[in-house]
């Protein structure tokens, strides 16, 4: 998703290239697939295996390639640099994990190889930039331009959107939060708050977006099963009087969803172990926002956003908090139309111009060496 607003503006400046997108899954190309400019091309990325990576190679031939949030891959950047193909690393980031095995004795002389390939490297955070430094890549090739995540939040067309009305039209007059890309683990979290707060307030709705679909159709099944009112995405299924869970199982739809809902709580952050998901599009909906401890490389965007304005985003430790931020918001109207300013303003002080500087910095670390 962050590499569609720079496929757009790359074939705006220099039509004349042809782009070739990979994605590892094939449910994230359907996501993408109405977003893409005509002409972009798609198929799953190689395996990291040398047969696989010669053949790569020898179809597409390739000029240059842009690895956008990716582990790296020692036969594809290898390969790259036998074939003269320009590479370049953007929103570059590494695990901790990644970084203490990369680290290790054994293994800094190939990432130090690897690295050195790379003819710009485009970190995600002066914290991921001195990692990278430490992994012995070039200083020259290391620049900063701003998160890329930023910029998806209103990158993408609003085709679907029509399909939404009849939503609207069932939320209103309702008390609505959402629970999004959570995991395994935290829809029990999400579910016990949601009975807390039916126990506090009698109109409330509870939108639960899970990571993975069918994830979704599990936690469905399970409430069904124990007597719950509830409504599925998939089945088009209504929010009849006295349906107060709306459970959504389908791909692509966050960035509408966050749009008919005052309250977006980002899962991935409320069980150890997990990492936190990209808050931009519901900053970017004017959603007031609210995650957990576990946020992984995303502290650098709570961080900044933070920054813009400290009211913009609220990690809280659990349950108990969660519950006690949400009736506030319920309860006080000045105090949600606060943060819900607060987070569009930080998306608008974060997200512009960073496209347009990836852009130069590609322009002229890669493009114009490699494709003049």
């Amino acid at each position: 998703m962050a590499a569609v607003p720079v496929i757009k503006h790359c074939l705006q400046k220099r039509p004349e290239v042809n782009i070739l997108l990979t994605t590892t899954r094939m449910s994230a190309f359907e996501v993408l697939e109405d977003q893409l400019p005509s002409g972009v091309l798609h198929q799953l990325a190689p395996l990291d295996t040398p047969a696989a990576i010669n053949a790569f190679f020898g179809y597409w031939k390739p000029s240059a390639i842009m690895i956008v949030e990716s582990e790296l891959w020692p036969n594809l950047i290898v390969g790259a640099s036998e074939n003269g193909v320009a590479l370049a690393l953007l929103n570059a980031r590494m695990s901790a994990k990644s970084f203490e095995r990369w680290s290790r004795l054994f293994l800094l002389p190939l990432i130090s190889l690897m690295l050195s390939k790379f003819s710009l490297i485009i970190p995600l955070s002066n914290v991921q930039a001195i990692h990278f430094q430490l992994l012995q890549a070039p200083p020259l090739v290391i620049n900063f331009s701003g998160d890329l995540k930023h910029a998806v939040g209103e990158c993408y067309s609003s085709s679907k959107g029509v399909t939404f009305e009849g939503l609207k039209a069932q939320l209103a007059h309702k008390k609505v939060w959402m629970a999004s890309s959570i995991h395994r683990g935290e829809e029990e979290v999400m579910l016990g708050i949601h009975k807390q707060l039916m126990q506090m307030h009698d109109d409330v709705v509870s939108i639960i977006v899970p990571r993975y679909p069918e994830h979704g159709r599990e936690i469905y099944q399970e409430l069904k099963k124990d007597g719950h009112n509830v409504a599925l995405r998939s089945q088009h299924e209504k929010l009849e009087p006295g349906t107060n869970i709306y459970i959504v199982d389908t791909l692509g739809e966050l960035r509408h969803l966050y749009r008919l809902t005052p309250i977006a709580v980002i899962g991935g952050s409320f069980v150890p172990g997990l990492t936190g998901h990209n808050m931009s599009e519901a900053a970017a909906a004017g959603c007031a926002i609210l995650t957990g401890l576990h946020v992984g490389h995303f502290s650098h965007m709570v961080f900044q956003m933070q920054k813009v304005n400290p009211s913009s985003v609220l990690q809280v430790s659990g349950h108990d908090e969660l519950v006690e931020v949400l009736h506030k918001l319920f309860t006080d109207a000045q105090v949600l139309k606060e943060r819900q300013v607060a987070a569009r303003q930080a998306f608008d002080a974060l997200s512009g111009g960073v496209v347009g500087k990836v852009w130069n910095l590609i322009e002229s670390h890669v493009l114009r060496r490699f494709l003049c």
